[in-house]
């Protein structure tokens, strides 16, 4: 019998309220709260934090405060990622970013997912469904990415765009749902 937290990382229906995931998301936010609180010049404790909390996390990863996560061991950096202030990654399913990504201000990505049914949500339950960006991926401020979505290598996502679908790589994609303008 899967836990709750396996269930959850590959997707599957889950109670989030589950003690193991409660704990861990308040292990998450502890951190996370440490990361907010640092001075601006103290990048070599940022790094320890991020290298603790996430998945994978190169060296050359940057992420500006104020930043936030579910569980953070679901994030997987790229080499030379950047993400601008207010970077949000609900990461209840896992998030791969490929190298040399950047983030706007206020980026958000979410993985976490709800049932229609009310019924249904007001039980606790959730699921979620994996985020993939790949390399050389710009992401413009504001914009959103939603649950399942993949973002092609070499792509620009236009500021405040709410991407709801697959991008293909080398395009330019902007809007509210996204869609592609034009190819690279």
């Amino acid at each position: 019998m899967k836990s709750e937290k396996e269930k959850m990382i590959v997707g599957e229906e889950y109670v989030a309220m589950d003690k193991e995931l409660a704990a861990e998301r308040l292990a998450a936010r502890q951190a996370i709260h440490r990361y907010n609180a640092t001075e601006p010049e103290q990048f070599k404790e940022r790094a320890q934090i991020l290298q603790q909390l996430l998945g994978t996390c190169p060296k050359t990863a940057f992420i500006e405060p104020t930043f936030r996560c579910d569980y953070g061991y679901n994030i997987h950096l790229g080499k030379a990622f950047y993400a601008n202030f207010g970077c949000v990654m609900l990461d209840v399913c896992p998030i791969a970013i490929g190298e040399y990504v950047k983030f706007g201000p206020n980026v958000q990505l979410y993985t976490a997912a709800h049932p229609l049914d009310p019924e249904e949500r007001a039980s606790f339950k959730e699921f979620g469904k994996p985020i993939a960006i790949g390399d050389k991926v710009w992401i413009g401020g504001g914009s959103i990415l939603l649950p399942g979505v993949t973002i092609g290598e070499g792509t620009t996502i236009g500021a405040g765009s709410v991407v709801t679908k697959p991008i293909p790589p080398r395009v330019v994609a902007a809007g509210n749902p996204c869609c592609v303008i034009r190819e690279l």
